[in-house]
């Protein structure tokens, strides 16, 4: 075991090297978490900046540029950044001036470092950055090789996979390995949705929940961001995922399936999405079968961001209530929990092995 509180080695000249040769830091392993992203501020600019990287991204919209550009720049990016400004504004950190996914990502980051430092010491250096927005993925891979991280595991902070998610970070995480004059070997963390540790850090946090009520919800509605249909038919494995996960979450918890329900939130442009829609699905249960006291959490998000505060905690509790629903709890997401770092750790030491051991 590795003393977290070693002191971290010097840089110093290669054996055999000539006195006036620069030194070289030592040989490190980068364990680089990524996140989605955050916009810098909720003003019209700083919203327009983060809109158009994200909007533009081609495994997020896949609509030929001759079509969706046009639209994006001309009307869509005319318009959105004031609504998603003032959506962000309405659960912004006014304290620290940054989004709640920022604020909770630098924990989360703070937390494994800590974790990382008591099995590996200083062999190892961990950092955070965002697939959109900063810190960016391309300044964090320069920073890690500057600091002699000829290794870099690279974790996509995602529990499924998605190519508008996962695959997006990685495509980001390659093309920055371009740009570096001494590539870094690395690895990507492939998606944990199944792994027991993450499945019960859920069940924990819906136990500890479920334990603060009165009364028990009716039902668990576990609500994951969608995807167009047309990628489950192209070959994404997402859905497939997300079901797997209720299914597993629901086994530990000892229910049946009357208790949980799997529905997918946030749609946007004209497809089909993956359903059914949240917003639709918690109006149906209150108007169809007279649901009145439901929770609802979101397994797909490692940290509570806009879709969790604002979308699920306004709009589709909005939703519910107008439909006649009573009682809507939101079960925050895992974030900085100690179950939650506890099995974000073990994903990245099996990730590790090979590379350096405890």
């Amino acid at each position: 075991m590795f003393d977290a509180k070693s002191e971290v080695r010097p840089a110093t000249c290669p054996v055999h090297a000539p006195a006036d040769h620069p030194a070289i830091e030592p040989a490190r392993v980068g364990i680089l978490l990524a996140n989605l992203g955050t916009p810098d501020g909720t003003d019209y600019w700083s919203m327009r900046r983060y809109l158009n990287e994200f909007l533009s991204d081609k495994r997020v919209v896949d609509y030929s540029a001759w079509i969706w550009q046009p639209l994006l720049q001309l009307v869509i990016l005319s318009k959105r950044p004031f609504t998603s400004g003032a959506a962000y504004r309405s659960i912004w950190n006014t304290e620290a001036d940054e989004s709640p996914l920022l604020t909770i990502t630098k924990e989360q980051t703070a937390a494994i470092k800590e974790e990382m430092h008591k099995r590996y010491g200083d062999r190892v250096r961990v950092d955070f950055c965002m697939r959109y927005g900063n810190p960016s993925t391309k300044s964090k891979v320069r920073e890690m090789t500057e600091a002699g991280c000829q290794k870099i595991l690279f974790f996509p902070l995602y529990p499924h996979y998605a190519g508008a998610t996962s695959a997006t970070a990685n495509d980001q995480f390659f093309r920055a390995l371009m740009q570096e004059k001494w590539q870094p070997i690395a690895r990507v963390v492939e998606p944990y949705y199944e792994d027991p540790a993450y499945i019960d850090a859920l069940a924990q946090s819906i136990e500890t929940a479920y334990a603060k009520m009165d009364k028990k919800p009716e039902k668990l509605i576990c609500s994951y961001h969608g995807v167009p249909e047309r990628y489950l038919r192209e070959g994404d494995p997402y859905h497939c995922q997300c079901q797997k996960t209720t299914r597993l979450l629901k086994e530990r918890l000892g229910w049946d399936d009357t208790q949980i329900v799997t529905t997918f939130q946030s749609r946007f442009g004209p497809e089909e999405w993956l359903k059914p829609y949240t917003v639709k699905e918690v109006a149906r249960l209150a108007e169809e079968e007279g649901v009145k006291n439901i929770a609802v959490c979101a397994p797909a998000f490692s940290a509570d961001c806009i879709e969790t505060l604002e979308e699920i905690n306004e709009e589709i509790k909005e939703s519910f209530e107008e439909a006649g629903g009573e009682h809507f709890t939101y079960i925050p997401c895992l974030n900085a929990d100690a179950a939650h770092i506890h099995a974000l750790s073990g994903v990245i030491d099996r990730n590790l092995t090979g590379w350096i051991d405890q």
